[in-house]
């Protein structure tokens, strides 16, 4: 195909991806706007609710291997068709609730496992595959759809529930997911030419290799320490984003006040990937981008607790986003960077499900701990450890390539 071509079907790829991960993203603000009110009117304590955002996580971490080996072998498009059926079943059948099980069902099963599965991570796994030069961007860019969810849809939630109530919001939300990703799942279906990633890089100049023979030296230290690194960082990151809405009410503020600081933290988590994940990755490479990200991300969820004045909770929540935006693309960068391109896909999925787990586990603690304690001190405290253990993990991989694969760490 001709260089055109590619540059047009790459453009095409990267703004339907982004588009997907944006409503797809919506679906787990629903249950995080709605915590409070399907917890008082089942009567659940929050760690009900909140288990159901741990069930999205972890099951779509499962699912993110299998759709990133699908994506290895067919391209995009079937992982993006699966994840838009999934994710607009799964809201017209969340508002017809009656049972925890049901909710359980659709948060793991349809949310999780078949829609978050089938487009964050085969998304930024397949975008890695277009791009060379200019990777960090591009990896960012897509990842910002899901910060662009959080800033869209939480306020556009509350004003919805407030009307009509959380199970229509559900509802709508559902017909809303199915008329918009079904033709984006044909959009993105377009596999990148196998020497895309090595010919050309977005600006049309000489691309170098997409991996240099250093990058198979190691390839399971490197990627086991990942995954367990990004445990730490996705802990911490679970807490504000599955509680920061009922945090905040806590304090006696409304719940119009508490989606517009979370949309305030995922704006900054937007400005975060769309703009510094590319300036800073691209000239320091994935890991040590990612060693700020997380450093970023720990200082506001260690004092979180202690805040009270709302100015000050906007405050907090854009530094955390400003954090935690570039956190997830990063690892995505980095495996590109020091790991075989033969599958990335796999290997993308397989992080991000220790990920997942994490932040399942970290959504949970918060809601169980609040029950415990009344209050969110204690797990967002111990979320800050948890970063900090990450902080600790990359520290010691970065030194530690140096002697592994000393031709790449002035890259990555």
């Amino acid at each position: 195909m001709p260089a055109a071509g590619i540059e047009r079907q790459r453009l095409i790829v990267l703004i339907g991806s982004v588009a997907l991960l944006f409503v797809s993203g919506g679906g787990m603000y629903l249950i995080v706007v709605a915590l409070k009110d399907v917890a008082m009117e089942f009567g659940w304590p929050r760690a009900v609710p909140s288990f159901a955002v741990s069930l999205l996580f972890i099951s779509s971490g499962l699912g993110g291997i299998v759709m990133g080996w699908v994506v290895d072998r067919v391209g995009f498009g079937v992982p993006a068709l699966v994840g838009a059926v999934m994710a607009g079943l799964g809201g017209i059948l969340g508002g017809q609730i009656d049972a925890a099980w049901q909710l359980y069902l659709i948060y793991g099963i349809m949310f999780g496992l078949s829609s978050h599965s089938s487009v964050a991570t085969p998304a930024m796994a397949n975008i890695a595959r277009w791009y060379d030069r200019g990777r960090g961007r591009a990896v960012g860019i897509v990842a910002s759809g899901q910060a662009l969810a959080g800033i869209v849809w939480p306020p556009v939630f509350g004003l919805v529930m407030a009307a009509v109530g959380w199970r229509d919001m559900f509802v709508w939300f559902g017909v809303f997911a199915l008329c918009v990703m079904l033709p984006l799942s044909f959009v993105v279906r377009h596999k990148p030419p196998p020497e895309a990633s090595a010919t050309t890089d977005q600006d049309g100049a000489a691309a170098q290799p997409p991996a240099s023979e250093a990058q198979t030296l190691a390839p399971f230290p490197i990627h086991f320490t990942l995954c367990t690194a990004i445990c730490g960082c996705c802990v911490a990151m679970a807490l504000p984003l599955g509680h920061l809405v009922a945090f905040v009410t806590d304090r006696g503020y409304s719940i119009l006040d508490a989606v517009e600081v979370l949309s305030a933290m995922l704006i900054a988590a937007f400005v975060s990937r769309a703009v510094l994940l590319g300036l800073l990755s691209d000239r320091v490479g994935g890991l040590r981008a990612l060693m700020v990200f997380s450093f970023v991300q720990a200082v506001p969820l260690a004092t979180l607790s202690a805040i009270h004045d709302l100015w000050a909770l906007y405050v907090l929540a854009v530094l955390f986003g400003l954090g935690y935006g570039g956190i997830f693309p990063c690892y995505a960068v980095a495996i590109r960077d020091h790991l075989p391109i033969g599958g990335l896909g796999w290997r993308t999925g397989v992080l991000f499900l220790f990920g997942a787990v994490a932040m399942g586990f970290g959504s949970w603690m918060g809601g169980y701990l609040f029950d415990l304690t009344g209050s969110y001190t204690v797990p967002f405290l111990i979320g800050a450890g948890f970063n900090v253990i990450n902080l600790a993990i990359l520290g010691w991989l970065i030194f530690r390539l140096r002697f592994w694969l000393p031709g790449r760490m002035a890259q990555g």
